[in-house]
């Protein structure tokens, strides 16, 4: 089937939490919303024909998911990536930071402490300090504009938590972005075993974030941490989703893959009566693992295309700016630094003189100054009429 991506559609006055919240999130309704990660393209057609044919029913009570669902989601990760998972591993949360927050509380006391790769999607930062726990960063290194972990940061911080255990509780877990958000890296097998020895050494659990692990630039593979090998799996908790990759977040469902029996079991109890997604997200997300490799192919060829578009426009018209290079999510990462402002600066240009409504850098931690993401799964006139008011707004200082 031909999806046509260039298709403008209002969302105004749908609730949506994109569209319909300017004011209150951006103080003003004069904005072009390209912030939070839903895309602006509807759900692929098996997905929405799904969505009706359960409606048909006219009883909607407590579901769960069926064995289809499950076999989909084993199917589908063997396929992709040739991890053979079992059905007994995957857990539903009703959101992968849902998911994450219970990760937390099931193997992390008050006081506790967790890594993050800031700059690095800010939800992360909620679940941890939310939990009592305590934010230990490793930020990435940006060498020749492209990020990379420091390996050698995260060695000092187990040694620290080695040497001062009193000063410093132990180190529970590492919180993994893969592909990683803000960023767009996505991370070599190499990295991410590097990575995980490391975690594994000092016996530190990793949560990964793979939910945008479909949404690849053309010529890069992604690769489930779990996967690397069967030590390593035993050490991972995977969370994934088709929500970004489908435009299903609002049916809040996605699962996480627990191999390790004892972990898993620790983890269910954690989540003892927390929603665990809900009737459509079931139906909707088994038509997309199933039906929608052809929405899946046209959708990442049109967001290639929205960042060539964007990257070339910053070039030429732009110059002053920097657009990081992408290999995976739609989300593009900007500096622009380069105009001088601090972040209360920053944030009233970008929102009041070039009237967009994007995520500011600083949310997303340490090395995220001066920075903004854009979202680019919307229609290339969007990308343009965004990039037209930045460059207006810029010529103007």
């Amino acid at each position: 089937m031909q999806y046509n991506f260039d298709q403008l559609i209002d969302r105004r006055n749908t609730n949506s939490g994109k569209h319909d919240c300017n004011m209150s999130m951006f103080g003003t309704e004069d904005v072009l919303d390209m912030w939070v990660a839903d895309m602006d393209f509807p759900a692929p057609t098996p997905v929405v024909e799904a969505i009706k044919k359960r409606a048909e029913h006219p009883i909607y009570g407590y579901s769960f998911a069926s064995d289809n669902l499950y076999d989909a989601i084993v199917n589908r990760v063997e396929k992709l990536y040739g991890w053979k998972i079992k059905k007994e591993w995957i857990v539903f949360n009703a959101g992968v930071v849902n998911g994450l927050y219970s990760a937390v509380q099931a193997f992390a006391r008050t006081g506790d402490e967790l890594i993050v790769q800031a700059p690095v999607y800010y939800p992360f930062f909620s679940a941890i300090r939310n939990s009592g726990c305590q934010i230990v960063h490793n930020p990435l290194k940006e060498v020749n504009g492209r990020y990379e972990m420091d390996f050698e940061g995260l060695e000092k911080l187990f040694e620290a938590s080695t040497t001062f255990p009193i000063r410093r509780p132990r180190i529970k877990a590492l919180v993994l972005c893969s592909p990683h958000n803000p960023a767009g890296r996505v991370w070599t097998k190499a990295e991410l075993r590097r990575l995980a020895d490391i975690c594994l050494k000092h016996d530190c659990l990793i949560f990964s974030d793979e939910i945008h692990c479909d949404l690849l630039a053309a010529g890069f593979e992604h690769t489930p941490t779990a996967t690397l090998s069967p030590e390593i799996e035993q050490h991972t908790i995977t969370f994934m989703s088709g929500s970004k990759t489908y435009n299903i977040a609002g049916l809040a469902t996605s699962y996480a893959i627990i191999p390790n029996d004892k972990l898993r079991a620790q983890y269910s109890t954690a989540r003892s009566g927390h929603n665990s997604g809900n009737l459509f997200g079931y139906v909707a997300t088994e038509a997309a693992l199933t039906q929608c490799d052809d929405y899946l192919e046209q959708l990442r060829a049109y967001i290639d295309g929205n960042f060539k578009f964007m990257s070339e426009f910053i070039e030429q018209r732009l110059p002053s700016l920097r657009m990081i290079e992408r290999e995976g999510t739609y989300l593009a990462w900007v500096d622009l630094r380069a105009l001088g402002m601090n972040p209360t600066e920053l944030q009233h240009f970008i929102r009041h003189k070039a009237r967009l409504a994007l995520d500011d850098g600083y949310a997303f931690g340490p090395g995220g100054e001066g920075f903004q993401r854009f979202n680019l799964a919307c229609p290339r006139s969007i990308v343009e009429e965004a990039l037209l008011r930045l460059e207006k707004a810029v010529n103007e200082l």
